[in-house]
């Protein structure tokens, strides 16, 4: 699907404008997670980095809703980018960069209601430039009425940029959200993207032969600019509120107990895992001597480890490690209602 590539220059006050976006995400973002929680309040910290650059964490402890929560905003610069990102961008080599993004973890109270991660950034170092971003929903307890509003309003924000983003964001969100050492996803995915520039080509991830760069061979290159990606940031940016806030508000209310408690806690540890592994925004971060509290933010205040676990056979913990953190086709899939309906974990 070949296009003629337009001028890859950003345009003027292309810095400017990302920042202004994401910066603008973080408050709007905070602002209807307070009127979720109604009690808690994200405590703000700005800091500065050496190297050049600084940010603000916003964190929310002790909330109604929200046991811990993170709104990070970072507007970061250097000399040279660090060996993760070189690693994908080598032409970015030896050219000064510069980085802003937003970021954010949420860990609820109640087991019934999903952790989850939002993401979007912006790079630039010399001639390069590139955006990238995501989101992605981590139950506890699986119910698909949840992973189906989820992804159809994600699906929903990348149709209304291209209706061929969903069809490759969607399975790399499942590729890189993937526990290698556990044969596990993190969750039910949602979308995840990288160094997406004019080149066009959508997957840009490590696994030539998976299901992401199957799906952007059919469709890649496409004609794609900066425009064409800011609007794409701050479309799903703009999704997260409505893709999040009716399943915290479906959920937050059910009683639990400790039983549910303690599965919680430790399926957090995958969580856990996955974060200080895998995570390139952990990584990243630590690399150009980032913010560590603001780094770590991520992580949940209480967490368990437990040898040798297997839930009961049966069990909605069984559904969660069966169905909910193995990647599905959630929109199409009309096998999924009976396989939770048989838990009763349709909604």
């Amino acid at each position: 699907m070949a296009s003629t590539l337009p001028d890859a220059i950003p345009p003027d006050g292309s810095r400017s404008r990302a920042r202004d976006l994401l910066m603008g995400l973080q408050e709007s973002i905070c602002a209807g997670l307070e009127a979720l929680d109604r009690e808690g309040r994200f405590l703000e910290e700005t800091w500065e980095r050496p190297e050049g650059g600084g940010g603000r964490s916003r964190v929310m402890k002790a909330g109604r809703i929200f046991e811990q929560g993170g709104v990070n905003f970072s507007e970061v610069q250097g000399e040279e980018l660090p060996p993760s990102i070189l690693n994908q961008r080598p032409e970015a080599k030896g050219h000064p960069w510069f980085a802003v993004g937003t970021s954010m973890v949420l860990h609820p109270r109640s087991p019934w209601v999903p952790t989850v991660h939002l993401n979007y950034r912006y790079f630039e170092a010399g001639p390069v430039w590139w955006f990238g971003g995501g989101a992605d929903l981590t139950p506890y307890y699986p119910f698909l009425e949840d992973a189906l509003h989820f992804h159809r309003t994600l699906k929903g924000a990348c149709d209304a940029v291209d209706p061929l983003y969903y069809t490759v964001f969607k399975p790399w969100c499942d590729e890189y959200f993937f526990l290698k050492h556990r044969g596990e996803t993190r969750g039910v995915g949602g979308i995840f993207y990288d160094y997406q520039d004019v080149g066009g080509i959508l997957y840009k991830g490590s696994d030539p032969h998976g299901a992401a760069a199957e799906a952007s061979q059919g469709v890649s290159p496409i004609a794609q600019d900066w425009e064409k990606l800011f609007a794409l940031a701050q479309s799903c940016g703009e999704a997260f509120l409505p893709s999040y806030v009716p399943i915290v508000e479906r959920r937050a209310s059910l009683p639990w107990g400790e039983k549910e408690r303690q599965f919680q806690l430790y399926r957090r540890g995958r969580y856990v895992e996955f974060n200080l592994v895998f995570d390139r925004g952990t990584i990243f971060g630590l690399q150009t001597n980032g913010r560590t509290e603001s780094i770590l933010m991520s992580l949940p205040p209480l967490v368990r480890w437990e040898y040798a676990y297997s839930p009961e056979a049966g069990s909605r913990e069984a559904l969660l490690t069966e169905v909910f953190t193995r990647p599905q086709n959630w929109l199409d899939d009309a096998s999924l209602e009976e396989r939770c309906a048989q838990r009763q974990a349709v909604n």
